[in-house]
């Protein structure tokens, strides 16, 4: 490692997210702390703060890359313009990372932000939306032409029943519902919802 004095603003930001990655993976959110990420890299606490504005901002830039480990992993998927073989290969995708990065997926969800934090930047919530935008395309056919909004909204609610079923393997609660594996209830669920979509919209062309 360069001594702290090579160590310019930005590589202390790709330092600091590193360790914080790592610490999250391994101890979970509850473990991220700023001496614990300031000893993992050989600095004071102190000095993150010239980077971070606090351990929230480091939380969110956290969660930020998480985001970002998503959409890469979701935005190789080919597209083929056939809204159930599209969705079905983003939710393999899906199901694939969340088991890789599981205490990243847990900080994601469980962060609250603190009272008075106001809302999310925009710069952050660009980041959601490029994810939900690459399961919006894949639902695109299904909607006519000029139904942004309503192709934007549908993507939210099926991301997140996705989560709830996730949500619930990853507490350890799912055989409260049943004793079905995840990958096939999250199966069942985005064949269900995508065949509701087809009926209701066969009905309005009608």
């Amino acid at each position: 490692m360069a001594r702290r004095s090579e160590h310019s603003r930005e590589q202390l930001y790709i330092l600091a997210l590193i360790a914080a990655e790592r610490i999250v993976e391994t101890g979970g959110l509850h473990a991220l702390t700023a001496r614990n990420v300031a000893d993992a890299i050989g600095y004071s606490p102190g000095t993150l703060y010239n980077v971070f504005e606090n351990l929230d901002d480091m939380i969110l830039h956290l969660n930020a890359l998480t985001l970002e480990l998503l959409f890469d992993a979701l935005s190789a998927v080919p597209v083929t313009g056939d809204p159930n073989a599209d969705v079905d290969a983003l939710l393999d995708s899906y199901l694939r990372f969340l088991p890789e990065h599981p205490g990243l997926w847990a900080a994601l969800f469980d962060y609250v932000r603190p009272d008075g934090a106001g809302e999310l930047p925009d710069w952050y919530q660009a980041k959601i939306d490029r994810v939900l935008n690459l399961l919006a395309d894949a639902l695109s056919p299904l909607f006519e032409e000029g139904q942004p909004d309503q192709t934007a909204h549908t993507a939210r609610v099926l991301w997140a029943g996705l989560h709830g079923i996730y949500a619930l393997e990853a507490s350890g609660k799912l055989g409260v519902v049943g004793d079905d594996n995840f990958k096939d209830m999250a199966k069942t669920l985005t064949h269900t919802f995508l065949q509701g979509l087809q009926h209701k919209n066969q009905g309005e062309k009608r």
